[in-house]
């Protein structure tokens, strides 16, 4: 008996979603290129470099970590969006894109809608720094001495614009107090001016600083995120010390090129998160200061639509000037 029109568009249809999904998930037979918007050395180049070892064993195909540091991730970001959508150009996200959102006038591109979010690697917190031989022991003396003295009270960061720099600005919103934030070049001219009394206070990632911090160099008070941070558990939240809702953590990311297919993006973000469950990636993240931390591309892309508006009502509220 001859087939009908319908049966035969109907086994057509049957034929059609035969076809492997996988397939569609191939990735393009080349190293794949994972672009770091940081120098070589720092947490999100250590990151980049452990969970990109990860990656190369899941994948079976190599990873080649790229460092293209400068102008607060446009660099890096510009050569993301020039590559292929193919899923052999992989960049890492950080805390600065969401924030390059609104401190800078204009963008090459839009860190929100040009990026397709891949997954989470971790995160690290921020931590609330005094000199070992301060009268400051808590966030609650902090505040007092910040509120009885503000003239020769100060709060030291890195960079106008940086995380901890805005961070600053949250903790000064947040507890309702006037003080001079005073940025530096880099950590170590903080950290000098920090140890000579210059500054009352510093905001840094805790990241580099963990051996200071043990070995009494310098004394934490609080870390800023919401939970305590794996490497200080004896170092208080600010929420603990009752600055409730606030959290600034520090995070890096993954991302693509925002036409890169999805089944691709699906693919990476599996081997991703397997990779990071991993306990032999996870505390050699962890001695670099970096709680591990995967998740879908929709946590993600939802994570960086929130940081983006959170900083950009933050640079408002500080008047701090679009660059």
């Amino acid at each position: 008996m001859p087939f009908r029109r319908r049966d035969i568009s109907r086994l057509a249809g049957l034929a059609v979603a035969s076809v492997p999904v996988r397939a569609q998930a191939d990735l393009p037979d080349k190293p794949i290129r994972l672009i770091v918007p940081n120098a070589a050395g720092g947490v999100a180049d250590l990151t980049a470099r452990t969970v990109g070892q990860a990656l190369s064993e899941r994948l079976k195909q190599p990873v080649v970590v790229e460092n293209r540091p400068g102008a607060g991730g446009i660099v890096a970001g510009q050569a993301l969006l020039a590559a292929p959508a193919d899923g052999a150009t992989l960049m890492v996200a950080t805390n600065a894109h969401a924030i390059s959102k609104s401190l800078f006038r204009s963008l090459p591109f839009d860190p929100v809608r040009d990026f397709a979010p891949v997954g989470m690697m971790g995160s690290f917190a921020i931590a609330i720094l005094v000199a070992p031989n301060a009268p400051i022991r808590s966030v609650q003396d902090l505040l007092a001495r910040l509120k009885s003295d503000p003239r020769n009270s100060n709060i030291g960061t890195i960079s106008v614009g940086s995380t901890q720099n805005l961070a600053a600005e949250l903790f000064k919103i947040s507890a309702g107090i006037e003080a001079t934030t005073v940025p530096f070049s880099g950590t170590p001219a903080l950290l000098t001016a920090l140890l000579r009394g210059d500054v009352t206070v510093a905001f840094e990632i805790v990241a580099p600083l963990t051996g200071q911090i043990k070995d009494g160099s310098l004394r934490a008070i609080a870390v800023t995120s919401a939970q305590r941070a794996a490497n200080l558990p004896d170092v208080p939240t600010m929420q603990e010390a009752g600055l409730n809702d606030f959290d600034v953590t520090s995070w890096n990311a993954v991302v693509a090129p925002a036409r890169t297919p999805v089944p691709v993006i699906e693919r990476i973000n599996r081997e991703l998160n397997a990779g990071l469950a991993a306990p032999a990636i996870r505390a050699k993240l962890l001695e670099a200061g970096v709680e591990a931390k995967g998740g879908t591309p929709a946590q993600l892309g939802q994570l960086m639509s929130a940081e983006a508006e959170k900083w950009r009502a933050v640079i408002e509220r500080a008047g701090i000037a679009i660059q």
